[in-house]
């Protein structure tokens, strides 16, 4: 046995053993080890520890929006630990990374959006959504309004508030205690959303979450009106109105920010992943100038909310750097442009493969939804995510209530060649799971 095939061998028993694996199947680990052991990372490619490459067309979770190995990133990690490593952010202490990154964030979010509150990842800015929009209203004097409306097939994290937002009923019954005044109406309907206001009362609800595109729930892209709608919606019944862009943040889209594609605003936005590019834990909620103008004016004692690292200088400063690269590459343009290109190479395998039913994309978030429902041997999404692995590409499945569906994430640094190359294995791999069946 070499030396590297004894280290793996270690690897994957020091897995097995110490290592509880986030959203994994536990009974998998156990009897085949890790899927992947990955030890390096260039541009849209992963690299495990056998030195086998694969495409990443998932920018692993929908976060390395710049790509793997840029050193850019390290050395401003590095940098910032050199100088200042941490600090706290409670008391109203600062630092100059965490300052300029919140002016950045307001130069360039969508309406208002004017002052950021950090947090270390997107179920924590969810969290932390819910909880400024019920202190909103209590310092209002409506503390009834308590209740968060979120739509069906949506995914806002893991937290216990997050877990009771999602959409996604499995996530939900992981647990037996979930938070309460958490409401789900459908993902496509703003009449729907009108209803469950009128039927719970609008003095009762404090706000509404939406994804501007719903991400790990399928990639469900909202009708063009629906927003619009929406907004008016809850400005009609005195409701925030939350978007969440831990996903499509950051150019994900072809936006900068998902909720441009419709021409509305929202109170409060979430994100998270592609702000750092996932080199650095970092998330936060900015909040409009209303919003913000009625906490200065009515706030009157300590903001009781903060992480340990809220604020954190070295991830601030990774997120400053990385939105640099993002706009000096012209990667929101780009993933616009690759999106297309996406888009058009899935309309292609549409044509070409009969167990494909339809296929869609908003910038570099696309999903080809597959005919499982004429089959009887169940979801093959699975078996194709495999089979495509097999073939040198990670993409993801969306199986949950009844859907049969590819999800696909590329790094927004992809090229042309890249799509084609993306295109042909999960073509070939849909083939070879097609011709089984």
């Amino acid at each position: 046995m070499i030396a590297n095939e004894r280290t793996y061998q270690e690897l994957v028993e020091l897995d097995k053993k110490h290592f509880l694996h986030p959203t994994s199947p536990i009974q998998q680990q156990q009897e085949h080890g890790p899927a992947y052991i990955f030890s390096k990372g260039n541009g849209v490619y992963l690299e495990d520890i056998h030195g086998k490459k694969v495409m990443d067309g998932m920018s692993s979770l929908w976060n390395v929006n710049i790509g793997h190995g840029r050193k850019e990133l390290g050395l401003a990690a590095m940098e910032q630990m050199n100088k200042l490593a941490f600090s706290s952010c409670f008391a109203t202490f600062s630092n100059e990374p965490a300052i300029r990154l919140a002016a950045k964030i307001a130069e360039v979010a969508p309406g208002d959006l004017n002052t950021t509150f950090f947090t270390s990842g997107g179920s924590e800015a969810n969290d932390t959504a819910y909880k400024l929009a019920r202190h909103y209203w209590i310092l209002k004097g409506q503390p009834e309004k308590k209740k968060i409306i979120s739509r069906v097939k949506s995914y806002h994290g893991v937290a216990m508030g997050a877990t009771s937002a999602t959409g996604l009923k499995p996530f939900r019954d992981f647990t037996n205690s979930l938070a309460p005044d958490f409401y789900h109406t459908d993902n496509m309907s703003a009449k729907a959303l009108e209803d469950i206001i009128i039927s719970e009362g609008p003095d009762t609800i404090a706000s509404f979450i939406a994804e501007p595109v719903q991400g790990a729930g399928g990639v469900h892209i909202a009708p063009e009106d629906y927003f619009k709608n929406v907004r008016t919606i809850c400005d009609q019944y005195n409701i925030l109105f939350i978007t969440d862009e831990v996903i499509t943040g950051f150019g994900r889209t072809g936006k900068y920010f998902g909720i441009e594609h419709y021409g509305v605003a929202p109170d409060l936005m979430c994100f998270a992943k592609g702000v750092t590019s996932g080199y650095a834990q970092l998330g936060g909620v900015v909040i409009s100038e209303k919003i913000y103008e009625d906490f200065k004016r009515l706030s009157t004692g300590t903001l009781l909310h903060g992480y340990t690292y809220s604020g954190h200088p070295m991830a601030c400063a990774v997120a400053l750097k990385n939105i640099e690269i993002i706009e000096d590459e012209n990667l929101i343009e780009t993933a616009k442009n690759m999106g297309e290109e996406l888009l058009k190479g899935f309309k292609w395998i549409e044509g070409e493969r009969e167990i494909v039913g339809n296929v869609r994309a908003l910038g570099l978030m696309g999903a080809i939804e597959l005919n499982s429902q004429k089959l009887t041997t169940g979801p093959v999404a699975p078996l194709i995510v495999n089979e495509a692995a097999n073939q040198g590409l990670i993409c993801r499945s969306v199986v949950f209530d009844g859907m049969d569906i590819l999800v696909f994430a590329p790094p927004l640094s992809i090229n042309k060649q890249e799509i084609d190359s993306l295109v042909e294995i999960i073509d070939r791999a849909i083939y070879t799971i097609e011709t089984t069946l």
